[in-house]
């Protein structure tokens, strides 16, 4: 991955972009049980992040949105986490996933569950709500859309409110992965 954004340092920041890096590096990503760094070794921001100081206006917005679905959400840790790795695989994004996957032993996953969902694969899940959640992922990512009995099958098993969530977590992840292609110059895994 050739890194195309070169990232700040928090000295050379202005105080538009400092008042960002303070929100994403002071809020619950920052503060609360890390299973990744937010910054390097220098304090500059890594994965996504280091994008947003571009325009603080939409960067603080984009983070917030993200706050929400990771600490807002009615979705349990566990479907949140499988969320997040399907839209994941489905864009083949590396820093996601590798961060992700750690979140996602934190929240419980085994590995059997990470290597399914690496896989692009449902894992064997127990419980019909996050099996439900990550077939729902898995057809938002892929077709962009539900049919009626996807739908009806989302909403039973996580509410009208927790398929919006899952719908919003779905377009700010695949959002997040489009900018570290084009910022971070990452590319897709195969």
């Amino acid at each position: 991955m050739t890194q195309r954004l070169p990232g700040l340092r928090p000295e050379e920041l202005d105080e538009e972009q400092a008042r960002l890096y303070r929100a994403i590096t002071g809020g619950p990503r920052g503060t609360g049980p890390q299973a990744f760094a937010l910054t390097d070794e220098q304090g500059r921001l890594r994965g996504p992040f280091n994008a947003m100081l571009l325009s603080p206006p939409l960067g603080g917005a984009l983070q917030e949105l993200g706050a929400a679905v990771r600490y807002r959400s009615v979705l349990s840790d566990r479907i949140r986490e499988m969320a997040i790795l399907v839209v994941a695989a489905h864009w083949g994004s590396r820093f996601e996933r590798e961060a992700h996957e750690a979140v996602g032993r934190a929240c419980g996953l085994t590995e059997a569950e990470l290597a399914a969902l690496r896989e692009g694969r449902v894992p064997e899940l127990a419980d019909p709500a996050e099996r439900t959640a990550v077939r729902t992922t898995a057809a938002l990512a892929g077709a962009g859309t539900l049919t009626d009995a996807e739908y009806g099958e989302a909403v039973a098993a996580l509410g009208e409110r927790g398929l919006f969530e899952l719908t919003t977590l779905v377009g700010y992840y695949a959002t997040l992965a489009l900018q570290l292609r084009v910022f971070a110059g990452e590319r897709k895994e195969p």
